[in-house]
């Protein structure tokens, strides 16, 4: 018998780093078009898509946790939260894969919105008949010759990837780890729930402290010609392969994670 509600939570934590991945491609469709604010404006959409769908993802986890104890299945609930972050490392490598059919349909997005101007309009080309062929034409494999046996892009160093694999790890972890600190210290439930703060805040002061600054820096860099669009898709490469790396290090985080947020919700 299919598990509906895990189906659910699981497709739902697969579009949303399915979006986050392919997020990258917009600052390469910036980079190629020479439109950067415009490209900016689609990632933050596709961010804010993302984080939208996350604020939804929350109550389906507790719901899981609550129905869960009722039953008294409590014990297999570590298991349910491991199956939700290896759906966040499967659609994270996905979304790398279709990073260069995504960078062409930003490239056709950014292209159409210079003439037309409509945000309305560009959602409702997306899903025309006329939309879905230029999906069809994007449709492109990567090719990853690109990476010149793994060297190091300019500017971008091991700490930021690091740093980057790190804080996604962080933001892959935290609400799954803050809810089932809730399993862990039943009679600190509601303290727990909301504690994922605590792990989410040092992980959005990675991002836009130390990696949002090097990607921005690094993208201005390649419109002026200071690095050729080849090394650009380079460390884009590389950081999403450490947001890869980043979901599947919060496999490993979430039983600490949720040890410290219990211990945090019972003690401070």
């Amino acid at each position: 018998m299919i598990d509906l509600p895990l189906v659910t939570i699981l497709l739902l934590t697969g579009f949303i780093n399915l979006i986050g991945a392919l997020a990258y491609a917009a600052r390469i469709a910036g980079v190629r078009t020479r439109r950067i604010a415009m490209s900016f404006a689609l990632f933050n959409i596709l961010v804010l898509f993302s984080r939208t769908s996350n604020s939804f993802l929350g109550p389906f986890l507790a719901k899981r946790i609550e129905t869960r104890l009722h039953d008294g299945n409590g014990a297999s609930l570590f298991i349910d939260m491991q199956l939700v972050l290896a759906a966040a490392s499967v659609a994270t490598f996905i979304g790398i894969l279709l990073v260069p059919t995504g960078q062409r349909m930003f490239a056709a997005a950014i292209g159409w919105y210079q003439t037309n101007r409509s945000t309305t309009k560009l959602a409702v080309k997306a899903v025309s008949p006329s939309g879905l062929r230029t999906l069809g034409r994007s449709l492109t494999l990567p090719s990853f010759a690109h990476l010149r046996g793994w060297k190091m892009p300019k500017g971008i160093s091991w700490g930021v990837l690091i740093a980057n694999c790190l804080a996604q790890s962080l933001l892959a972890v935290g609400v799954v780890a803050s809810l089932y600190a809730g399993y862990l210290a039943p009679e600190f439930r509601v303290t727990a729930s909301q504690l994922s703060a605590l792990i989410n805040g040092f992980a959005t002061i990675l991002l836009f402290a130390f990696i949002d600054p090097q990607l921005s820096v690094m993208t201005d860099d390649a419109v002026e010609g200071k690095v050729d669009e080849a090394e650009f898709r380079r460390a884009i490469t590389f950081i999403s392969l450490s947001r890869l790396a980043g979901t599947i290090l919060a496999q490993a985080l979430l039983l600490p994670a949720a040890m410290l947020i219990a211990w945090v919700a019972i003690y401070v």
